[in-house]
């Protein structure tokens, strides 16, 4: 009788730089060392001196079976150990990050041994970040999570809402273990969207009123930048078709700025063919106009001499989500939608399914305006034929891995 097989060891030969921050959250990213020495990787930890005080250097390197690293000027470090951390390393988790030491990546400072090996790393730099509500919320960090995100060097997960230490609630908390862990496989894996050509739209349209003036919406393009990125880093060729908005091009995505909702139906056509067999599946995030005015001026409105109040005539944009539903031959491309609505949960499934039905799509994200609309995270519920998901609120990275897994399943192999 033979032997039975090892399990899968998806990390084998993987070689990880653990960096903790110091918070309460430091017992997760033990949990999380544990899991990836099981699945194969080489963990080196290093720890801040904050992290010293809430969690022992003796668990890590027990776990691990490497000695622990603080100080780039005490053994068993040396003086280039920052260099060679940067340069052997396959992946940089950062886990707790703190508010200090986001501060301290986004400003470039190199006070500490774990932020001199961010600085020297050219392997992407994964960080899970943890801290109070308020602390996350603020307009400090907020600003600093800005600038790590504009510069694409480091990914953020999390946080997510929940309990923190301090008994209260909100956005603050780190991702569980077990979660970042499958996110950092998933980064080895094979890409399961290699070979597939998905098209995002995202941002707002804007309609011209006259030369100065156009309507739009309060839409800000995250959602479908996020959808995007995750899209290619699951090996995608992505065409990111984008409203005004002032976001950076995810990183391997082809980017096609458009204004109005015309340009964005014309665009979107280009994209796929005019058969729509030159994309695999289309994720409509963007928040295109309804309407546009009928005409737009070829000069500029001026209050002197205008009738009080101003009529603007409206006239109904193309539904191109409609059209591409109609247009598509069996299930391909596969079509994502989504529903923005202010009502409650019951009106927004109301409204989903009637999408669902209308446009011909197979899946719609419903979500409300107050939760979506120019925040970095979001809730949404999920609707497809035989799908009812409500989802809790989580940042918009996470919702958009989430899409592009359901993405991945109805996609199949692209063999």
């Amino acid at each position: 009788m033979s032997e039975p097989s090892e399990p899968a060891r998806p990390l084998c030969g993987r070689r990880i730089t653990l960096c903790v921050g110091g918070s309460i959250a430091a017992f997760k990213a033990a949990s999380l060392a544990s899991l990836l020495v099981k699945d194969g990787a080489e963990v080196q930890v290093v720890l801040t001196q904050a992290a010293t005080e809430f969690i022992n250097e003796a668990t890590f390197s027990g776990l691990t079976g490497r000695p622990v690293l603080k100080n780039m000027f005490e053994p068993p470090a040396g003086a280039e150990v920052h260099i060679e951390l940067g340069r052997a390393s396959d992946l940089l988790v950062i886990a707790p990050a703190t508010a200090d030491l986001l501060a301290r990546l986004a400003t470039g400072r190199a006070s500490d041994l774990v932020s001199t090996v961010a600085l020297c790393a050219r392997c992407p730099i994964l960080c899970a970040p943890a801290m109070h509500p308020s602390m996350w919320s603020h307009p400090a960090t907020q600003r600093n999570v800005a600038t790590l995100r504009a510069d694409g060097c480091v990914e953020l997960v999390g946080p997510v809402e929940g309990v923190v230490a301090s008994g209260e609630s909100g956005v603050g908390r780190m991702v569980e273990p077990d979660v970042l862990a499958a996110m950092i496989t998933a980064r080895f894996a094979a890409k399961e969207l290699l070979g597939r050509h998905v098209v995002v739209t995202a941002g707002p349209t804007a309609e011209d009123i006259d030369p100065v003036r156009y309507i739009t919406n309060r839409s800000s393009g995250k959602m479908g930048f996020a959808i995007a990125e995750r899209a290619a880093a699951h090996g995608a060729r992505v065409t990111l078709i984008a409203g005004p908005v002032f976001l950076p091009t995810p990183r391997g995505v082809e980017r096609i700025d458009i204004w109005s909702a015309e340009q964005m139906r014309d665009a979107l056509w280009q994209a796929a063919g005019p058969d729509l067999a030159g994309a695999d599946a289309i994720v409509m995030a963007a928040a295109v106009a309804d309407f546009r005015p009928a005409a737009a001026r070829a000069e500029k409105i001026r209050r002197e001499g205008m009738a009080d109040p101003l009529a603007l005539d409206l006239v109904a944009n193309p539904d191109i989500i409609g059209a591409l539903g109609r247009a598509r031959h069996g299930t391909r491309p596969v079509l994502v939608g989504f529903a923005m609505e202010t009502g409650d949960d019951d009106e927004l499934v109301a409204s989903a399914r009637r999408k669902l039905d209308a446009k011909h799509v197979d899946l719609v994200v419903g979500n409300r305006a107050e939760e979506a609309f120019a925040r970095d995270d979001n809730r949404a519920i999920l609707v497809g034929r035989t799908l009812l998901e409500p989802l809790a609120r989580q940042s918009k990275h996470d919702l958009a891995e989430r899409l592009v897994m359901w993405l991945v399943r109805q996609l199949g192999d692209p063999t």
